[in-house]
């Protein structure tokens, strides 16, 4: 296999994986859901920091989770997010484009999202699954900062354009079956953060630490206005209309917990701003 190293953006090769901390793309090339024969380097590339509001797609979750000047909801999502090794090493550009960790995507049954006709998780076991979006794809998005980043109204900056962070996702169906909507060899550079008066993040997980969202809960209060963002209950981060539209969850047989757990977090998260 061979490694790259480019100096620039101009110098990315068209053909190749790229890869910053690696902590998602190493292990599905161990599993052999990802093929490559070159991996690109663009640690040197992808901006690295935080600058006032704007935050490099290259920066650690540790790095954020430890900036007294980013907003509470995202530090304490990247604090939830992982262990300490993994938060030194993954980036917060990587780390929102995850792949799902749908057990049978990730033991590669001809499911939907690897190009065959149906959802294996709909008849089998799903107790971590979907409870909105479910009925094409049932996988749950794995992402505590993504859904941080959606409460929050982040703002994406890309070597093509600039975007809502709510336009960086899709609900796969068969035109279109992958859940992010970046073109190929497109990179996010910066995401921009607009400025807001309170925010929090909680989350259920299996262990009392470092593990997946089975619910995590998002809200950011802007303007007088409420923004309430979910991990864990759809293939992508879930914006809710409000703490009403919970009833509007379509759970399957084995995750109807979700929809209560998630009911909590959000009256709990709510309580938090004070709205």
């Amino acid at each position: 296999m061979e490694l790259l190293r480019p100096s620039s953006v101009d110098e990315i090769p068209s053909h190749g994986l790229l890869l910053v901390g690696g902590t998602e793309v190493v292990p599905l090339l161990r599993d052999g859901i990802l093929t490559a024969d070159r991996l690109v380097d663009i640690r040197g590339i992808v901006p690295r920091g935080v600058n006032g509001n704007r935050i490099g797609a290259g920066t650690t979750l540790a790095e954020l989770e430890g900036d007294p000047h980013i907003p509470g909801a995202l530090r304490e999502a990247c604090r939830l997010a992982a262990s300490p090794q993994l938060r030194n090493m993954g980036s917060i550009g990587g780390n929102l484009l995850q792949s799902t960790r749908c057990w049978y995507w990730r033991l590669k049954y001809p499911c939907r999202l690897h190009g065959g006709d149906r959802c294996h998780a709909q008849d089998g076991e799903h107790r971590e699954h979907a409870i909105f979006a479910n009925d094409y794809c049932a996988s749950a998005h794995p992402s505590d900062p993504a859904a941080a980043l959606l409460a929050l109204d982040a703002r994406l900056h890309t070597t093509r354009r600039e975007l809502a962070i709510a336009d960086l996702y899709r609900v796969p169906d068969d035109a279109n079956r992958d859940v992010v909507t970046l073109e190929p060899g497109e990179l996010i550079l910066e995401l921009e953060l607009p400025p807001v008066e309170a925010s929090v993040y909680l989350k259920a997980m299996d262990r009392k630490r470092w593990s997946f969202p089975q619910v995590g809960v998002a809200a950011a209060r802007a303007g007088g206005e409420v923004r309430i963002a979910l991990a864990g209950v759809a293939p992508v981060p879930w914006l809710l209309a409000g703490p009403g539209s919970l009833e509007e969850a379509t759970p399957l047989p084995r995750t109807e917990w979700k929809v209560d757990v998630a009911r909590a977090l959000v009256r709990r998260a709510v309580d938090a701003l004070g709205a």
